[in-house]
């Protein structure tokens, strides 16, 4: 087992899971990708990630973001799992359910890869250099 830092032990099979759950992303189109911020941003970018992200808070607020999000066909949902990333996560849902598809599938599937150690997207730059 690696230890890459206090938070996060690493087996192989994590790993390779991990490369996984992002080429599985990879694949998604007509998709954007909602994150919170810029360092979730990077860390999926630093993963291999090449497809369309939008840090939500970039827009300043929800309603801004509802406005804009009609013109993508999914929207992949991976908020952090803290208190503030699953009230997020239902507001979206709640507003956008009827406009546009809403994918839970990945966020779920982390969850499940990394036996529930990372709540926080950019954590996942832990698995950065092993990816």
């Amino acid at each position: 087992m690696l230890v890459l830092n206090k938070f996060v032990n690493l087996d192989n099979s994590e790993i390779i899971e991990v490369r996984n759950f992002v080429r599985l992303l990879n694949l998604k189109k007509n998709s954007i990708v909602v994150v919170e911020g810029k360092k979730d941003e990077n860390a999926l970018k630093r993963l291999g990630f090449s497809g369309r992200v939008c840090q939500f808070h970039s827009f300043k607020g929800l309603a801004k973001f509802i406005d804009s999000m009609p013109r993508y066909r999914n929207l992949i949902i991976l908020l952090d799992s803290d208190r503030k990333g699953r009230y997020l996560t239902r507001r979206i849902i709640s507003q956008l359910q009827h406009r546009m598809a809403i994918d839970l599938t990945f966020k779920r599937k982390l969850i499940a890869i990394t036996k529930g150690k990372v709540r926080n997207v950019e954590d996942l730059s832990s698995y950065a250099d092993e990816v």
